[in-house]
């Protein structure tokens, strides 16, 4: 029988200072349209809008004539067929209207740990952004605004994130337990 390979791979988001980054592991053989499932949760984003893949010039996600270019199936394609090596990497954009893109980079290729169960995050920085922000200039300024009380949209935006935001915030154990299950549980295994 052949042995098992994760891929593991650091996912960044462009733009973030200082970074927001998660490191995590993944069968090598996942379709692309596992692995949105799989950085919709180690990221932090809700699955609300539209995401594609690039590599090069060639786009992966739900292909529509309405584009005006080739999309790939996402459905169809190995994340094996498109990272071949370390230091290989893809941008995964999510939300067309924020623009958020991703840096995911192939740091290295290893045996699966047979007591393990995948996709695991390793670890990570940085809480991810709220949904509808406007992209990485607004997630700044709405940083701003809720860390001044004084802010003419301190008010406006603390109620609109309807909870305290701690940007720093990132727990590794409460992402893998949505995966794999856990009192913790915030979403559905995917």
């Amino acid at each position: 029988m052949a042995e098992e390979m994760v891929y593991q791979l650091k996912v960044t988001l462009r733009g973030s200072r200082p970074p927001i980054w998660r490191r995590t592991q993944v069968p090598k053989n996942v379709t692309l349209d596992r692995l949105h499932q799989i950085l919709q949760v180690i990221m932090g984003w809700t699955d609300s809008h539209l995401h594609q893949f690039r590599v090069g010039d060639t786009h992966y996600g739900t292909p529509d004539p309405e584009y005006g270019f080739e999309v790939k199936d996402e459905k169809k394609v190995r994340l094996d067929a498109v990272l071949h090596r370390p230091r290989a990497r893809l941008v995964y954009e999510y939300d067309f209207g924020d623009g958020w893109e991703h840096d995911v980079v192939l740091e290295k290729t290893v045996s699966a740990t047979p007591d393990r169960r995948y996709p695991l995050v390793l670890a990570g920085k940085r809480r991810c952004p709220p949904e509808d922000v406007g992209g990485i200039g607004g997630y700044y300024h709405f940083l701003q605004a809720i860390a001044d009380p004084k802010h003419p949209e301190h008010r406006d935006m603390s109620e609109w994130c309807g909870e305290s935001f701690d940007p720093d915030a990132f727990d590794v154990q409460e992402v893998n337990a949505a995966f794999h299950g856990g009192w913790r549980r915030r979403r559905p295994v995917v």
